[in-house]
């Protein structure tokens, strides 16, 4: 496989923030990413960037990274509305959850769903995770309001998402390399 050559690299570090090596790369031409690697985030930019370009870059990898950017921590609030859209889109708005939730005691389970109440919890592991899994975990749980059992017409429900297998081969991945001791957090 061969390797990209790297234009520059510095790194970047306040009392107030993470240590940040920022990699600037020819052959990046448009887009940054960011990772966490021995207690430190790598930014990586295009070599054309300016310093001002660079500092707002990394201060908004570094809030994505954190949870407190677009991507952070979703409220139950957020999921409830979730629930209602996936609800409408994909169950022709049978399911009519009570209550929709983030719970931190859920450690065998991606979510559960209460029929008789028509509660339904979703364990915070998930939190980190792609937009699109949560939506799958969350529609299975909304399945349960209208089919409680894992027969053929529950299947029909779910199934309706477009990303069902993908998310379900994703959370078995997780669950696998848990199992083998990796940290899946990250």
């Amino acid at each position: 496989m061969r390797r990209h050559r790297i234009a520059s690299r510095h790194e970047v570090s306040t009392p107030v923030r993470p240590e940040v090596e920022v990699r600037r790369s020819a052959r990046r031409t448009r887009t940054v990413s960011a990772y966490r690697k021995d207690g430190k985030v790598i930014v990586m930019i295009p070599a054309r960037f300016t310093r001002a370009e660079e500092s707002e870059w990394v201060d908004t990898m570094l809030l994505k990274l954190d949870g407190s950017g677009p991507r952070g921590r979703r409220t139950d609030e957020q999921l409830m509305k979730r629930a209602r859209e996936l609800n409408r889109e994909y169950l022709n708005g049978k399911a009519n959850p009570s209550s929709v939730r983030w719970v931190d005691n859920m450690t065998t389970r991606w979510g559960s769903c209460t029929t008789g109440e028509a509660t339904i919890r979703l364990s915070d592991r998930l939190q980190p995770m792609p937009v699109w899994v949560v939506d799958y975990v969350l529609l299975h749980e909304l399945a349960h309001l209208i089919e409680p059992s894992h027969n053929k017409r529950f299947w029909h429900w779910v199934d309706k998402f477009p990303k069902a297998e993908r998310a379900k081969g994703y959370l078995e991945g997780v669950a696998s390399a848990a199992s083998l001791g990796f940290d899946t957090c990250e």
